[in-house]
């Protein structure tokens, strides 16, 4: 029998959207339904905005330490179902178990370091040009935010948003990805059985098309936060730009990992390995691009194409298994594809793999073999575009500002990597790099909680999650002025002496 699971609109659970149901299938396997889920359409994002609208006027003047407190009840709780989340994110998106335990573990973290914020969110105090005045800015609640995320990381990425929403006081509305809805369904119930109210977030899955658009179109919600392709971050920004909503957008990436002649390069290959074929590519800091200096070039394609031939793919919750399915059957199709258009390119080379798995214990599911391409060019497609998935261009470099040029080469900026013994190099690279993460002799992708993520140029519009900086996102600021000395004292206007 196929489980029923339930949106939350207004403080109540609902079986069925006013456009039905859909139902979630594991990608390795297709046999295996998760669930069946409530497609909502308008009418439930205005009865969710409502309710949020409502409860966040109350939710405001709880005091932050004490918000932190239910934030931090829901880091324990996830903590103690770690392993039963993690399970059910494997089945439903692919991602091998130590990977879907990783992506819980990124909640954990975030959960404990936003209710410490909680007795922080600190503000300035700072002297005020007249005398017997004080001057000190403070942060207010935004309102209503439309928090909008995808299916590779359904656990990390909503914490990301939420957690830090809730601690500066927001009402919630949360659309997740439809990929990955039951991830979505685990965390709402934690929120509420942490003590967060019913009425304050609200879950309402459904496709981007419609509720994604009511809730960029709505007037009570004013701020939008989004993770996912730059084209849909494209038509946010728009709308939000339409309708003057505060908008953060963490969108694509073409990172690129560096080797240089004097790197270490078993661990080099470590790292190149880990960010190229973990999460099956489908990471926005996943390694796309290898840029190897020509010293080294042949010798660590080989010890790659050695390494990554012996990857064993599979379904996730199997321990032996290196490598799960891609997301669904679009994405197996988008992938052959750049591998059509790889091999059509110039003087590319298809080194290993460049084929769906679709026979065998493949057959009911969405796998693809590691994929690598030499004598890739920096004007090549499938050194351009961003694929999401396990495809790897090696690129070749004659020195450091070669190698620095190649990876800036790119509409992207979001992760970067380098491997060398040279600090010269590594501060260097640090220094002329644009990304907004960078990443000295460890592959990239790992970024942890308590610094700024995202990235530049059409990764991202400027903001970040994680860290202090999130709070910037999540919050108004309001800036305080107090005369204590009972007459009218006019700032900037010269007097008499």
């Amino acid at each position: 029998m196929t489980a029923n699971f339930q949106a939350l609109i207004g403080g109540k659970w609902i079986k069925k959207g006013s456009l039905g149901t859909f139902k979630n299938i594991n990608p390795a396997n297709t046999d295996d339904i998760i669930g069946e889920f409530p497609a909502c359409g308008k009418e439930e994002v205005v009865k969710a905005v409502a309710s949020a609208k409502e409860a966040q006027k109350k939710w405001a003047l709880v005091p932050a330490p004490k918000r932190a407190e239910i934030i931090k009840r829901a880091g324990d709780l996830l903590s103690e179902q770690k392993e039963e989340i993690a399970r059910l994110m494997t089945r439903e998106m692919g991602k091998i178990l130590i990977e879907t335990l990783g992506d819980v573990q990124e909640g954990i973290d975030t959960a404990y370091y936003m209710a410490g914020e909680g007795r922080r969110m600190f503000g300035d105090t700072v002297p005020c040009e007249l005398p017997n005045k004080f001057g000190m800015s403070i942060r207010q609640p935004v309102g209503v935010c439309g928090i909008i995320t995808p299916w590779n990381f359904p656990m990390a990425i909503p914490t990301w948003k939420i957690f830090p929403a809730l601690i500066c006081g927001n009402g919630i509305v949360f659309k997740p990805a439809t990929d990955t809805p039951a991830t979505a369904v685990r965390f709402v119930e934690i929120l509420l059985e942490a003590g967060a109210p019913h009425k304050l977030v609200n879950l309402v899955p459904g496709s981007g098309k419609v509720v994604g658009m009511a809730m960029l179109e709505h007037p009570d919600i004013r701020l939008i936060s989004f993770t996912g392709s730059t084209q849909i971050g494209r038509v946010i920004a728009q709308k939000c730009g339409e309708y003057l909503k505060r908008c953060s957008l963490e969108m694509g990436g073409k990172n690129a990992q560096i080797v240089m002649d004097d790197a270490d390069l078993d661990l080099a290959l470590e790292g190149a390995l880990w960010g190229a074929f973990g999460t099956t590519g489908q990471r926005c800091t996943a390694t796309s691009r290898l840029i190897l200096h020509k010293a080294i070039a042949e010798e660590f394609t080989r010890m790659l194409l050695e390494r990554a031939a012996e990857i064993h793919i599979g379904d996730g919750l199997e321990e032996k298994t290196e490598m799960g399915p891609l997301i669904n059957k679009a994405q197996q199709e988008t992938i052959a594809e750049y591998v059509r258009i790889g091999k059509e390119e110039d003087k590319a080379k298809l080194i290993l793999g460049g084929k769906a798995l679709t026979k065998g214990k493949y057959r009911k599911g969405f796998f693809f073999e590691p994929t690598i391409f030499t004598g890739v060019k920096r004007h090549m497609r499938i050194a351009r575009e961003e694929i999401f998935g396990p495809v790897l261009s090696i690129l070749e470099a004659e020195n450091l500002d070669d190698a620095i040029a190649t990876l800036n080469d790119t509409d992207y900026g979001l992760s970067s990597s380098i491997y060398t013994r040279n600090v010269n190099k590594a501060f260097k690279a640090i220094r002329d790099i644009e990304a907004g993460i960078t990443y000295i002799n460890v592959p990239t992708i790992g970024a942890e909680i308590q610094l700024p993520f995202g990235g530049v140029k059409n990764t991202g519009n400027g903001h970040r999650e994680s860290g202090h900086a999130v709070l910037d996102t999540f919050s108004e600021w309001k800036s305080v002025y107090i005369d204590y000395s009972g007459k009218l004292q006019r700032a900037q206007i010269d007097t008499d002496k």
